[in-house]
């Protein structure tokens, strides 16, 4: 499974890191390595919780992020 991660900068300096195909995955850090850590952080999570519940099926034999 591979995830695309964006990552952009705000008009107020702050980064903002999204993975698309994880609707509501965003996160914002100070720095463009603080966002991205912590959009995967969640996005693990949020994978997670979808398999703990039942919600989806995934091969997660290998989870990696790529940026767009």
């Amino acid at each position: 499974m591979k995830l695309i991660l964006e990552i952009e900068q705000e008009i107020d300096g702050r980064w903002l890191a999204e993975i698309a195909a994880l609707p509501g995955v965003m996160a914002y850090g100070q720095t463009q390595n603080e966002a991205k850590a912590k959009v995967q952080v969640l996005a693990l999570r949020v994978i997670a919780d979808r398999l703990e519940h039942g919600e989806e099926s995934l091969d997660i034999k290998n989870i990696s992020f790529a940026a767009a």
